[in-house]
């Protein structure tokens, strides 16, 4: 039995929230470039950084039209007046961590006035803890992403809405205002589908269908416009090449439709758990009171959102970051009228799935530390060739803490409709913080690009000229480019000898794309344990 403790009294106060924020975007925001979309984000910056030029986005030279700059420009500001302090690529992600912190904040600001009366301190820290405890957001939210930015400015324009009649002037232009950043954070289908809910929900909605109702839509149409299309404006005339190109990419669709949306929604069946049942569950019980504003704008943005990029294409996990806020919206609702049999189901589920993770982890940093168990042991030196272990105390004590504050929410939280988002999403903070403090350095040592970039950066001759790349990726690019001052450009197969140096990614078990007779190697490096990639240096012969 455990001994006796108080019990934990739900709804978290607005404190108690804030520290398990803090403690979810801390740790592991330090590390190392990764590919793919990390390594992209911090490409971008520390070409800004370097360029000057933060009106173009550019990877390592390279032009890269895909992604809208305000993140970049933010995370530019964290890293040159943090830069001093921690490294560049730590500061500069500090980014994702503020705007994932605004998310929370507005998010719960979002539930708390939209919750019928009584409930707002509830459905508030219920749409915390789902948006906190929705599993693709774990690794996501402490890595270099747009969608992070597009992820708070959503959750700025839902907390605007509970405002449109009383205020809808200065609602509409915050509203609109959001919207128009988010367009400057990852494209246009997060923003556009939500402000086609809020049109749609002015149709429906008797709420919505007045005078005041219009003046909200006004306001939000002429902020969404200016502050939007800022960007796109000032791109057309300083660079109408490069307005070409995001233009061309932004309404281009690619791949089946079918196919993308069997993707978005296998994706989603994880990536946005628990919140996505929940929110079943909310449109299910509150089918009757589907026309209030607090029910069909999310439901409706949810939906759009899944089939804008069923259309649009190219759909990836990252897409998914921007819907979590009205599926966490919505499923907050739905906590308030959940079943107990369900409430007690993924209560449990919660509590046991992460001791038996977490247990694993544990297990393996005893192993790795100790050699003990030994198959434990040698799996993860395999994994990790040359890695050496290091026992650091703070970090230990640290993760030793997690563990037992996620023990008190598991034995002594008193019996809620809030228990089972809380212990899950303090178990994805245990989950996320354990691997952070203590297998950080064994993951690092795995993924980043760092030993690849100086081991290369030493064998290339002084003075040598270009570095011409075959095969390369455009993230890989970026974190040698970052790590290694090593830039390269486009294999021209016309001019092979235009560069007297070729930089060619490909398999360890071949070279297929080595450029043959005259050329002699320099190099062949690779991340330890990584069986897919080498990267090989060639010099011309003289």
């Amino acid at each position: 039995m455990p001994p006796r403790l108080p019990s934990l009294a739900l709804p978290l106060p607005a404190a108690a929230l804030a520290l398990i924020a803090f403690l979810f975007v801390v740790p592991g925001i330090g590390h190392d470039l990764w590919k793919s979309h990390d390594a992209l984000g911090l490409g971008i910056v520390h070409g800004m950084a370097t360029s000057g030029d933060l009106l173009v986005p550019r990877v390592s030279g390279l032009l890269w039209m895909f992604d809208p700059p305000l993140f970049h420009w933010v995370a530019l500001g964290f890293g040159r007046a943090l830069d001093s302090l921690i490294p560049f690529h730590a500061a500069a992600r500090l980014a994702s961590a503020a705007f994932v912190l605004l998310a929370f904040w507005l998010i719960y600001a979002a539930a708390r006035r939209w919750a019928p009366e009584g409930e707002g301190r509830t459905a508030a820290a219920a749409a915390v803890l789902l948006l906190l405890g929705s599993v693709g957001l774990m690794v996501h939210a402490h890595e270099a992403l747009p969608e992070l930015a597009a992820l708070a400015a959503l959750c700025t324009a839902l907390a605007a809405l509970p405002y449109a009649i009383r205020r809808p002037v200065s609602a509409g232009t915050v509203h609109g205002a959001a919207l128009g950043l988010a367009l400057l954070s990852s494209g246009w289908v997060a923003p556009a589908s939500l402000a086609a809910a809020t049109l749609a929900c002015a149709l429906v909605s008797p709420q919505w269908r007045q005078r005041r109702g219009g003046a909200f839509l006004v306001a939000a149409l002429v902020a969404v416009l200016l502050v939007g299309l800022s960007w796109p404006i000032a791109l057309a005339l300083g660079s109408p090449n490069a307005f070409l190109e995001w233009w061309t990419l932004a309404v281009q669709s690619e791949g089946s439709p079918l196919a993308q949306l069997r993707y978005l929604l296998v994706t989603a069946s994880w990536f946005a758990w628990p919140a996505w049942p929940l929110a079943l569950w909310a449109l299910w019980s509150l089918r009757r009171r589907w026309r209030e504003p607090r029910i069909f704008v999310p439901a409706c943005a949810t939906f759009l959102m899944l089939t804008a990029h069923t259309w649009s294409g190219g759909a990836r996990d990252v897409d998914l970051i921007p819907v979590l806020a009205p599926l966490a919206l919505l499923g907050a609702q739905a906590v308030l009228t959940l079943r107990r049999g369900a409430a007690a189901a993924l209560d449990w589920f919660a509590v046991l799935a992460f001791a038996f993770f977490v247990s694993l982890l544990w297990l393996g940093y005893a192993a790795m530390m100790t050699g003990v168990p030994p198959k434990i042991a040698s799996n993860l030196a395999r994994a990790a060739p040359g890695f050496v272990p290091q026992f650091e105390l703070l970090p230990f004590l640290a993760a030793l803490a997690l563990l037992l504050g996620w023990l008190y929410v598991a034995l002594y939280t008193a019996p809620s409709a809030l228990r089972a988002p809380a212990r899950w999403a303090t178990g994805i903070v245990l989950l996320w913080g354990t691997v952070s403090l203590l297998l950080m350095p064994w993951v690092e040592h795995q993924k980043s690009y760092r030993s690849v970039a100086l081991q290369l950066r030493s064998k290339v001759p002084v003075n040598a000229g270009c570095i011409a790349a075959k095969s390369l990726g455009v993230p890989q690019s970026a974190a040698l480019d970052y790590h290694g001052g090593i830039r390269t450009q486009a294999f021209d197969a016309l001019k092979p000898r235009e560069c007297p140096l070729i930089l060619v990614q490909g398999n360890p078990g071949d070279e297929f794309d080595a450029p043959g007779v005259g050329w002699s190697k320099l190099a062949d490096v690779g991340r330890p344990g990584d069986k897919s990639e080498r990267y090989r240096l060639y010099a011309a012969d003289k």
